[in-house]
């Protein structure tokens, strides 16, 4: 039990080490400012879905679900994050951002669902 926790442990430092980085990345590629839209966060979120349901399929097919705690729960849990998710859509509404918050939590939902099923879908064609 001890080594799946070190598991989820090390996943999530490198998932939230790569979000950080994709934060940054995202801040000198697109100043947006305070007030600007969280995009670093939604594009980690819909990579994130798209690579777990990717990895879901994969593991199924492959026997590879002894991987779940480090990858999924951990990487792609650190990786991607509903905590900041909600708290930049809140964010946005308490800002009077209402239509930008509307459309965030939109955006987030449709894609990362739409992440998944692709990540899935792809990772089926690439099996067989």
């Amino acid at each position: 039990m001890i080594w799946t926790f070190g598991q989820v442990a090390l996943g999530g430092a490198i998932g939230a080490s790569l979000r950080f980085g994709v934060g940054v990345a995202v801040a000198r590629a697109l100043p947006l400012g305070p007030s600007g839209f969280p995009v670093a966060v939604l594009l980690c979120n819909v990579v994130g879905s798209a690579l777990m349901g990717a990895f879901v399929t994969l593991s199924a097919e492959r026997g590879l679900t002894h991987l779940a705690p480090l990858l999924m729960t951990g990487l792609l849990g650190g990786f991607t994050t509903f905590s900041s998710f909600s708290l930049e859509a809140v964010t946005l509404w308490e800002r009077g951002a209402t239509a930008q918050a509307a459309l965030y939590v939109g955006i987030s939902l449709g894609l990362s669902l739409l992440g998944l099923v692709l990540g899935a879908a792809l990772m089926r064609g690439a099996l067989t």
